[in-house]
């Protein structure tokens, strides 16, 4: 991890924890830090946890299909499992 991620290493790994630890996305956006929210534009159904300033971590559910309610809007409590995409800066 620290060869990929050097300095970051720390920040991704405790994303991943949280990731790891969280039951389901509801759980993981009551973390302030992590910041996690929907991307929108060409990444629309994607989703982005913040590992530091200028870095996130890509992330999209992995449900078929994705749970949502009934405005269409993601359920949050009911996404148990996701796929990571990759990690980017963002600036």
């Amino acid at each position: 991890m620290v060869k990929s991620f050097g300095q970051l290493a720390r920040k991704v790994n405790q994303r991943l924890k949280d990731l790891s630890d969280a039951d389901n996305l509801e759980i993981l956006r009551a973390i302030p830090a992590a910041r996690c929210h929907e991307l929108g534009g060409e990444r629309k159904g994607e989703l982005a946890v913040d590992v530091s300033g200028n870095y996130r971590m890509i992330f999209e559910p992995n449900h078929d299909p994705t749970p949502r309610k009934t405005d269409g809007g993601l359920n949050w409590e009911q996404i148990t499992k996701i796929q990571i995409n990759e990690i980017e800066d963002y600036h």
